[in-house]
């Protein structure tokens, strides 16, 4: 089939990759003059399937009342007059319950497994680089009621075959020596030594250059205006390119447009509850190698995770979910700053940070539309929240066979809207 995928993220661009691997006649669509410059461009940089519970869980609503009045919090809910954010956190506060925290953990643990293993292969396969790390990805605590938390997750996520072990303060430093300067305040930590690292941005660019040698055509500096459609099926997007309006046709289509797939998807009376969640990261070069990290981390009380890409570091995180701006708050700018400066004060030249905002396509419960919609051939693979990254491959690959008509080879419940 001739597919049109919507969208030149890391998502969009490992579902044409697959696609493409399948025989696929594969055309990319976006509005970005190059791949990987929205969402995938400056992320928190992990391939975490341990970084798997949810963002809705039993100790949520207390956490983000007490988060209100706070412009530095972790999760900040700036209430709007908007109609999708209302919904969203209503949705979000019924996922909040044990069962439902559980039975998200398992499809979110399920695709991020498989999408690890599908990322290797692809790794391998295709030869890119992309300054990955395999040396895991250690969670530290320094509030011991988050530490005690954790137990029960960790404990789920090692039932569905994800080997997070819980560990104490001295093994966390024997494993990641740059935490020393903390070593009194930590509570706790777990590590799952199969987790990985790399620059999301640079597999991207990568892989896309990848696609293109094999076949693929890419539609770049085009804005998708609206669908076409005749009944319940799609007969092609309309486009603006350079002030020319131009209608794309194709067999079939995937809707991969992050945090924007939503309002697209309510054209045809789709309805994804995607809202986007701005995230914040900052990129310093490394100041000291020795005060430096390699293990990939997670500071769990302050939501933030650390990558190292070759001579430079990564601290990503935080949400707020205020809309579509991507206006830079300082003050969550420099929550960032202060904290990572504080674990570890030698690491990096933390007054050169380099500040970035991306909208991450967060569903309630964190689990992503991945199948068919109710129209014959438009298929979703969106709504990845902070997860995008690691689990795009898994995504892509399961996406594919869907629509090759094979059944996939994860446990994960598919969309059928």
């Amino acid at each position: 089939m001739h597919i049109l995928v919507l969208g030149a993220g890391v998502v969009g661009i490992t579902t044409a990759w697959f696609l493409q691997k399948q025989g696929h006649q594969v055309t990319v669509v976006d509005r970005q003059n190059q791949s990987g410059l929205e969402t995938s461009y400056a992320n928190g940089g992990q391939i975490s399937v341990s970084h798997a519970e949810p963002w809705a869980n039993p100790s949520a609503p207390l956490k983000v009342l007490k988060w209100l009045a706070r412009a530095d919090a972790p999760l900040l809910f700036r209430p709007k007059l908007d109609p999708a954010q209302w919904r969203w956190a209503l949705s979000f506060l019924g996922e909040c319950t044990s069962a439902r925290a559980a039975h998200n953990i398992r499809q979110i643990v399920n695709l991020g497994t498989y999408s690890r293993g599908k990322l290797q292969a692809l790794r391998k396969d295709a030869g890119i680089e992309y300054e990955h790390l395999e040396k895991g990805i250690l969670h530290f605590y320094t509030n011991p009621a988050e530490f005690e938390a954790a137990r029960e997750p960790t404990r789920i996520m090692q039932s569905l075959g994800c080997d997070r072990q819980i560990i104490d303060a001295d093994r966390a430093i024997e494993l990641e020596p740059a935490l020393k300067p903390i070593r009194n305040r930590i509570a706790g930590a777990t590590y799952t030594s199969e987790d990985e690292s790399g620059d999301a941005r640079m597999f991207t660019q990568n892989l896309a250059r990848c696609c293109a040698e094999a076949g693929v055509e890419f539609r770049y500096g085009t804005q998708i205006l609206a669908f076409e459609r005749a009944g319940e099926r799609v007969l092609g997007i309309q486009t603006l390119t350079d002030g020319r309006y131009e209608t794309l046709r194709a067999d079939a289509y995937v809707l991969s447009l992050g945090s924007y797939s939503a309002a697209l998807a309510r054209q045809l009376g789709i309805f994804l509850n995607i809202y986007p969640a701005k995230g914040y990261s900052i990129t310093v070069p490394v100041k000291n190698e020795e005060a430096a990290f390699n293990v990939s981390l997670t500071d769990d009380e302050y939501k933030l995770v650390y990558s190292r890409l070759g001579d430079r570091i990564r601290v990503a995180g935080t949400a707020e979910l205020s809309g579509y701006s991507r206006n830079l708050n300082f003050t969550r700018c420099r929550a960032i700053v202060r904290r990572t400066a504080e674990v570890m004060p030698e690491a990096g030249y933390w007054d050169q940070a380099e500040f970035w905002a991306g909208l991450r396509p967060a569903t309630p419960s964190n689990v992503p539309y991945i199948g068919k919609s109710h129209f014959a051939n438009l298929y979703l693979n969106t709504g990845h929240g902070t997860l995008g990254w690691t689990h795009s491959c898994g995504s892509a690959a399961a996406l594919a066979d869907i629509i090759g008509g094979r059944k996939p080879d994860v446990d994960f419940a598919f969309s059928g809207l």
